[in-house]
C-alpha cells in the first residue's frame, strides 16, 4: 500500500524513507483530526429539535459528506493503476484514504445521531464500521509484516525454500531405504508432510495439523543406542535430515502465515465494502422515497 524506496531532498540527496502514514509529516492525519474535532464541536453546539438525527439539516449534511467520502475511498483500487508523482501520488492518495477513512467513523456516527436500531440505516452504519476496522487491521499488517517476511526469508525466495525442502525429502528417501517396516512407515509419514498441510486455521497459526516430521524425529532420537549397532550412522543421518526438514518446514510455514495475514484481511474488507455500497443505496432510497 505504501510507497517504497528512499525519497530525495532539495539537492537530490537521499532522505529518511517516508511511508504513507508519515506523508508530509502526517498532513492527512492532522487534517482528519481537525475535521473530526470540528464536527464534534459543531454537533455539541448546534441545537436540533427534538434531538439529533439523520433527518435533520445537520444529519443530511453529515450524510452527504459521508456518502461522498465513501465513494471517494472506494476509488483507491482504481487509483492504484495510475502512477503519478507529487501531491497526487499514490502515497499521498493512500495516506488520505487511511486518515479520512478514520474520520468517516466520526462523520457516520454523528450522522446517525446515535439513533441505532434494527433497520437498513443501522446496517449501513455497521458495515461502514466493519470496513473501517478491517482497514485498520490491514494498515497494521502492512506496517509490520513486510519486514518480518523479509527477515524470515533470510535473502531466499519462496521458490528456493520449497526447492530446499524438496531436496531434503529426496535425501531422506534415499537414506531411509534400509529401514525396517515400522521405522519406514514413520519415515513415509514424514516424507508425505508438506508445508501446505492443514486448513486456513493451521496456515494462520504457522503450523500443520500433523507434525509427522517432528514425531519421526522424536521417535528416532528415542531409539536405544548401541555401541556396536551398524545402523547408528544411518540413523544419525536420518535424524540430521529430519531436523533440517523440520527447520525448513517451520520457516516456510512462517512465510506462508505472514503472506496469509497480508492477504486475508482483503477478503473481508473488499466484499464488505461492496455490501456497504448496497446498504448505503438502500438507505438513501428509503430516506428519500419512503421516509
Amino acid at each position: 500500500m505504501g510507497g517504497s524506496g528512499a525519497d530525495t531532498g532539495r539537492h537530490g540527496l537521499p532522505t529518511r524513507h517516508e511511508g504513507f502514514l508519515r506523508y508530509r509529516d502526517g498532513y492527512w492525519g492532522k487534517m482528519a483530526l481537525g475535521i473530526s474535532i470540528t464536527l464534534i464541536v459543531a454537533y455539541l453546539l448546534i441545537d436540533v429539535e427534538p434531538r439529533h438525527n439523520g433527518g435533520s439539516w445537520l444529519g443530511y449534511a453529515l450524510g452527504t459528506v459521508g456518502v461522498l467520502l465513501i465513494l471517494w475511498l472506494t476509488m483507491l483500487g482504481v487509483r492504484k493503476r495510475a502512477m503519478t508523482p507529487g501531491r497526487w501520488s499514490l502515497k499521498a492518495w493512500t495516506s488520505a484514504h487511511v486518515y479520512l477513512g478514520l474520520a468517516l467513523m466520526v462523520i457516520g456516527t454523528l450522522h446517525t445521531g446515535f439513533q441505532l436500531g434494527w433497520n437498513v440505516h443501522t446496517l449501513a452504519w455497521v458495515l461502514m464500521m466493519i470496513v473501517i476496522v478491517t482497514g485498520i487491521f490491514g494498515i497494521s499488517v502492512y506496517s509490520l509484516m513486510p519486514r518480518r517476511l523479509s527477515d524470515n526469508r533470510d535473502e531466499t525466495t519462496e521458490v528456493q525454500m520449497l526447492a530446499t525442502l524438496s531436496d531434503i525429502d529426496r535425501q531422506l528417501f534415499d537414506a531411509a531405504q534400509p529401514l525396517d517396516a515400522g521405522p519406514a512407515a514413520t519415515m513415509q509419514e514424514a516424507l508425505d508432510e508438506t508445508a501446505f498441510d492443514g486448513g486456513i486455521r493451521q496456515r494462520l497459526g504457522g503450523r500443520s495439523r500433523g507434525g509427522a516430521t517432528a514425531r519421526a524425529l522424536a521417535e528416532f532420537r528415542a531409539r536405544p543406542v548401541s555401541a556396536d549397532d551398524p545402523d547408528d550412522k544411518m540413523y544419525d543421518r536420518l535424524e540430521a535430515l529430519l531436523a533440517r526438514k523440520q527447520a525448513a518446514l517451520s520457516r516456510i510455514r512462517q512465510h506462508l502465515r505472514i503472506k496469509a495475514l497480508l492477504q486475508i484481511w482483503l477478503y473481508i474488507h473488499v466484499p464488505v465494502t461492496f455490501a456497504l455500497l448496497a446498504a448505503l443505496s438502500a438507505h438513501i432510497v428509503s430516506v428519500f422515497f419512503y421516509w
